[in-house]
């Protein structure tokens, strides 16, 4: 015989060997075929069979890999969490094992590919000795890169490239490291939709497998994507990213969630909840400790209760811990409810403190050196590394000064705020509206003084509400919705409903009015040229419309505390002016004859200056104050921007009216001067509650507000 075939004794043998073939599938699950079949030779560490306890998160995603329900998984987890050996090498020993098909592995080069066979697939061979003795003889049944089985399969370990992923029919298609593979392959598309094509001839038998570390930074949507066709953000959606990422927003979205030992409540395990001390007391001084100092003393705060959980709990946390798709819900007791998302892509994410071979105070130190290594050499690198593989989080740089979550800010949010209630030493109340097509979006924010001349005033955020329907009625005696474009008597309803409004005090036995209210006067939006003419005439009839109601507003001498206001784009404009605009301009159809004030904000300055709030977190240094009850679709509209070479523009069709409003409302205090009061004599307006005009407590006569201001006057007053 020939060096390629293998030898046999007799005919017995012969028959004995190709009898596998014909051997009926084990009717084990991979979690139990790796328990049954994997032994893992890695000492010191571990020598033995796989055990499903270590690694509990990995049991699930084992199960979904040759799940018929689903025809790709996709697993994004960080090192150490032994998603390589679950998802690829015990999925390649149940399918060698129990359910013989065709299977290759792409690595990320070839290189990689030879290493992966030597160090991963041949001594899963030689160790497990099950799944070795599956093997056939011969050069070319054993090589570095195509293995053949006694059953007739084949594993091929590969590489992305258009050769290796064109042609043949495979089963099951499995990509590891994705993240490290390069976006598109040869101009033909991304190695997962080239992988995954060569799947399709077996439907629902198929199944295309990735799993990586997130290697991609968050991406800039593009200005030009089409806001109407993008679906509003989940709450597990990752940020836009390619690679692992984008495609595990394609499928069901879990996220892996464990109780907590105190509280017992769910919540999902991530970097941000890590916590460590910088500092200890030495004789009642003060002392820096060093990075693995820090290191000692990390704990992850439960979000639930607050209690700082010790590394020692992760074991038990993970043994309880489940999975949970984009719109599940889980009780303290279990019990799982909501309608999870569907899709014929199962994906999972889990986040770096949940894995099972590093430790949280590992993970901080690599993070903090990370970060001296940046703040001393300005490189990313390592930065860029500990963040994927470490924390299992997409990149973003410190220098880009759009990195923000909605999960950062709602982490930020402050309980002790009271619920629509005046907080102490909040001066005054503006409200801000955006004008919608069906409704008005309503934001009451507070002026907090600084602590010092040199340092702005403080955004304290009262209130957000709508007002959506209007006092007409249906056939039924119900109110019918607001039109803003097309019932002026629709506009009447703000003043009960805004500006008439009033809060309580905190503390103390009175309520505040609102100073002004600030409305978008519509018309201002940017329009693409493309857009219908009935687009442009619906912003044109919501100014015409709101241009009467400042008229009717003046007739009853209540325009003083009302403010129309409209974006200004030009880069070059002022932060605030007022003008009147004139009939016989662009804009005469809204009805203007000169005679309406319209303050004018230049929109990029000022989200310039909102972005930087945002960034502080210190009272008294011009921060947003903001309170920890309002909905976290108001933290995700704080997202909604991104600052582009252009300027700032909307991230496809995020809901963005919290950004806008608290725009509306820096705009509003540059043209009240806000920012140049001495805080030490400051307007009435402005003055304490016990001698503010707006405060009025309870049995007390209600003082004569002063008119805020005349028109006559606005220009020196704006000089």
């Amino acid at each position: 015989m020939g060096s390629a075939m293998t030898e046999y004794r007799n005919l017995a043998d012969l028959v004995f060997e190709m009898a596998e073939i014909f051997r009926p599938p084990e009717r084990l699950t991979v979690a139990e075929a790796s328990e049954k079949y994997v032994y893992l030779h890695n000492p010191p560490r571990y020598s033995g069979y796989y055990l499903r306890s270590e690694t509990p998160y990995m049991d699930e995603p084992m199960e979904m890999a040759m799940s018929r329900d689903f025809t790709a998984e996709i697993f994004v987890g960080p090192a150490q969490s032994g998603k390589s050996q679950s998802l690829v090498l015990n999925v390649m020993a149940y399918i060698i094992k129990c359910n013989p098909m065709d299977t290759t592995l792409y690595h990320m080069s070839q290189s990689a590919a030879r290493d992966f066979t030597k160090r991963r697939v041949d001594r899963m061979h030689r160790h497990s000795k099950a799944i070795g003795m599956e093997v056939m003889q011969g050069q070319h049944a054993d090589n570095t890169h195509d293995k053949t089985y006694k059953s007739g399969m084949m594993l091929s370990i590969s590489w992305p490239s258009i050769n290796e992923m064109s042609s043949k029919p495979i089963p099951v298609v499995m990509f590891t490291d994705y993240d490290r593979m390069p976006d598109d392959i040869d101009g033909e598309g991304s190695p997962f939709s080239l992988g995954q094509k060569r799947t399709t001839t077996f439907r629902n038998l198929g199944m295309t497998i990735a799993e990586s570390s997130p290697g991609r930074p968050i991406e800039e949507v593009k200005e030009d994507e089409n806001a109407d066709e993008r679906e509003e953000r989940g709450e597990h959606e990752a940020p836009p990213s390619t690679g692992i990422l984008g495609l595990y927003n394609t499928g069901d979205r879990r996220r892996w969630y464990w109780p907590c030992p105190e509280c017992g409540e769910f919540f999902e395990p991530s970097f941000k909840l890590l916590t460590w001390l910088s500092t200890r007391v030495v004789d009642g001084v003060k002392v820096p400790l060093s990075i693995p100092e820090m290191g000692d003393t990390v704990r992850m705060a439960c979000p639930h209760c607050g209690e700082a959980i010790e590394h020692r709990h992760k074991h038990d946390m993970n043994a309880k811990g489940v999975w949970l798709a984009e719109g599940e819900k889980i009780t303290k007791d279990g019990n799982r409810y909501g309608t999870p998302r569907r899709s014929r892509t199962v994906s999972y994410w889990l986040k770096g403190p949940a894995a099972r071979y590093v430790t949280w105070g590992e993970i901080v130190v690599k993070y903090l050196e990370a970060m001296r290594t940046y703040e001393q050499t300005g490189s990313e690198d390592e930065l860029k590394a500990t963040v994927g593989t470490d924390q299992a989080e997409p990149y973003q740089s410190p220098r880009d000064k759009n990195a923000r979550t909605a999960e950062d800010l709602e982490d930020r949010a402050n309980k002790n705020l009271p619920q629509r209630t005046v907080p102490m030493n909040v001066r005054a109340l503006f409200a801000t509206i955006d004008t919608q097509g069906n409704r008005w979006e309503v934001q009451v924010q507070g002026i907090r003084p600084a602590d010092s001349p040199e340092r702005p005033y403080d955004i304290v955020v009262i209130d957000r509400f709508k007002v959506e329907k209007s006092a007409r009625l249906d056939a039924d005696g119900d109110p019918l919705w607001v039109k803003p474009a097309s019932y002026p008597e629709d506009w009447d309803l703000l003043v009960p409903e805004v500006m008439d409004k009033t809060y309580p005090l905190q503390d103390r036995n009175g309520h505040m009015k609102i100073t002004m209210t600030f409305c978008d006067s519509g018309g201002g939006k940017a329009r693409s040229h493309d857009k219908k003419t009935d687009d442009i005439d619906e912003d044109m009839s919501v100014t015409s419309n709101a241009y009467n109601f400042y008229r009717r507003l003046k007739k009853q001498g209540k325009h003083e505390r009302f403010q129309l206001i409209k974006g200004d784009p030009n880069l070059m404009a002022p932060r605030a002016h007022l003008e009147y605009p004139d009939s016989k301009r662009k804009d005469r159809n809204a009805g203007a004859r000169g005679e309406i004030p319209v303050l004018f904000l230049n929109s990029n300055s000022i989200k310039d200056t909102l972005n930087a709030m945002l960034d502080r977190t210190e009272p008294g240094g011009g921060m947003i104050d903001f309170p920890e009850w309002l909905p976290r679709r108001w933290f995700e509209e704080l997202t909604a921007e991104a600052r582009g070479r252009r300027g700032w523009y909307k991230l496809g069709s995020r809901r963005n009216e919290a950004w806008d409003l608290l725009y509306y409302f820096i705009g509003a205090c540059i043209f009240r001067r806000v920012e140049r009061v001495d805080w030490s004599s400051p307007p009435p307006w402005l003055a304490p509650w016990d001698d503010n005009p707006m405060v009025v407590f309870e049995g007390v006569v209600d003082k004569k507000v002063k008119p805020l201001h005349r028109l006559a006057d606005l220009g020196a007053e704006l000089a």
